[in-house]
């Protein structure tokens, strides 16, 4: 047999360590927001949307929305023409819904990195992490309060999920540090070890204007009065309340033009009615005045319609998820929303579930999916959530993560191309053969099916001998190659510098509080 010249060995041998390299090599991807070429599910026929429709009006009008311990708002509300009776806001016929018409019906949310910014409205859907947990869970630590390191960490995270377009806000409550401090460090956290768009705080009025003027550091004062930057949650105290908290940070972002989701928090059969008819008439009263009130304080100001909802045990009182009547809301506040012309905002990777179990996945994935036919165009929530929203789990987070790929594929639709019809594979294969080895195959096994990057599906054999792991033992694993493998995206040093000396000075001039 003849010897193989040893520059051809060296040239295969240079090519399989190419490839291995190219396996194996760090890579920072962030698919872009999802596209759908999907229709919507609609539940509701036309009749059943002008009845909601109509109640709504009737609550604005008849009953009202208070609007707590802020005499800014009644006035603005005064001098709009609305009814006011102490706190009580009562708006005639038409009002809020003439209100809502100056709304955009989409915008783009800049990243510090343009090719990361995202369009919120239309046919999209922007994926963002978890909000709000006081405490943390891992395989390690267990059930916990969150910590600044452990805020850090999902960050890194999110910036780390190729299908996670957004990082995020509260991605858990860091309590080690003071609680009118803590907000500075979080919204760094986020500009500094991300590049992907972020949520601005609202727990305080002057909380709102340290973001806006953290973000104008970031990006320039011109652009920020100019462009989104910020997308930021107003809860509303349902029923039909706004409190004066969310009152201020929303006239604020409002005012610099920056996104609020107006968003009712419903626990059906609690705070809303036990119908799901009911509790969409209430949805939409609610967030007809809020959206409104921010049309009062800048006419296209961006907004989202937003709706979280969930429904009640009602043995223990407890919330629970991913149960069919919030499917059957987010799919029809999906509509109501639609016929305003706005943006809509709900579902998440919702779960009561103590751990990423069963439960959870079960939970999970009605939610997720429900948003996906439902039309949402901005899913806060999608990764991270466990025990309600008291948690932020890491397993939980990458294994929500990992899934948000199947939303993207599913959203594409069913290409029909001359590819897709692969009829070439059809004639070359014939009758009982196999398309393993087909010119077709070969050509699309790469892209032909979407793949889990966390899942095991090898034989049981090799599961059993690599250590039998189950899906979150698969995660923790995850959990630390993602961290370990985390690039910070560069910042320039200049605007690093003046963050720095920002968020410095803001600290000297109070004192640490922890209420």
């Amino acid at each position: 047999m003849n010897e193989v010249p040893r520059a051809g060995r060296r040239g295969r041998g240079g090519g399989g360590a190419a490839r291995r390299a190219e396996r194996t090599a760090v890579q920072i991807e962030t698919a872009k927001y999802i596209e759908r070429n999907i229709p919507d599910l609609d539940v509701l026929n036309d009749e059943a949307l002008e009845i909601i429709e109509a109640n709504a009006e009737i609550v604005l009008e008849e009953i009202g929305v208070n609007f707590v311990e802020y005499p800014r708002a009644l006035e603005r509300w005064r001098e709009a023409g609305a009814h006011v009776d102490g706190e009580r806001v009562r708006l005639p016929k038409g009002l809020a819904r003439k209100l809502c018409s100056t709304a955009p019906a989409q915008f783009t949310q800049h990243a510090r990195n343009p090719e990361r910014s995202v369009v919120i409205g239309g046919r999209n859907l922007v994926l963002a992490p978890v909000y709000g947990p006081p405490f943390v869970h891992d395989v390690n630590g267990g059930r916990r309060y969150a910590t600044m390191e452990d805020f850090q960490r999902f960050v890194k995270l999110g910036y780390m999920s190729k299908w996670l377009h957004h990082s995020g806000g509260t991605v858990c409550e860091p309590t080690d540090l003071p609680v009118n401090k803590r907000h500075l460090d979080m919204l760094y956290a986020h500009m500094s070890l991300s590049d992907k768009p972020y949520m601005g705080s609202v727990t305080e009025e002057s909380r709102a204007l340290d973001s806006i003027e953290m973000s104008k550091i970031l990006f320039g004062a011109d652009f920020v009065d100019q462009n989104a930057v910020m997308t930021s949650l107003i809860n509303i105290n349902s029923p039909l309340t706004f409190d004066p908290i969310m009152l201020g940070a929303l006239e604020n972002y409002a005012a610099a033009g920056q996104a609020c989701i107006i968003s009712p928090f419903i626990v059906g059969g609690a705070m809303a009615p036990v119908s799901v008819a009911g509790t969409l008439t209430q949805i939409l009263a609610e967030v007809m005045a809020g959206i409104a009130y921010s049309q009062l304080i800048r006419p296209g100001a961006p907004v989202i319609f937003g709706a979280f909802v969930t429904s009640i045990d009602m043995n223990s009182g407890a919330p629970t998820f991913g149960t069919p009547e919030a499917t059957q809301i987010t799919l029809g506040t999906g509509q109501l929303a639609r016929r305003l012309g706005l943006p809509y905002r709900s579902a998440g990777s919702f779960t009561g579930s103590k751990l990423p179990d069963a439960q959870a996945a079960y939970e999970t994935a009605n939610s997720l999916n429900a948003g996906l036919l439902g039309g949402v165009n901005f899913m806060l929530h999608a990764c991270g959530w466990l025990e309600g929203g008291l948690v932020a789990s890491f397993e939980k987070f990458v294994m929500d993560a990992d899934q948000l790929g199947a939303l993207h594929k599913l959203a594409e639709g069913i290409p029909i191309d001359e590819n897709a019809q692969a009829m070439d594979a059809l004639r070359e294969v014939g009758p009982g053969g196999h398309y393993l080895g087909c010119a077709h195959t070969q050509a699309n096994f790469k892209t032909g099916f979407w793949r889990s990057n966390l899942l095991d599906y090898k034989p049981y054999e090799t599961w059993s001998e690599e250590g039998a792991r189950d899906t979150q033992a698969l995660a923790a694993a995850r959990v630390e190659k993602l961290v370990s493998d985390y690039q910070q995206p560069m910042l320039d040093p200049a605007i690093d510098e003046a963050l720095k000396t920002y968020m410095a000075k803001r600290k000297e001039e109070m004192p640490d509080s922890f209420m």
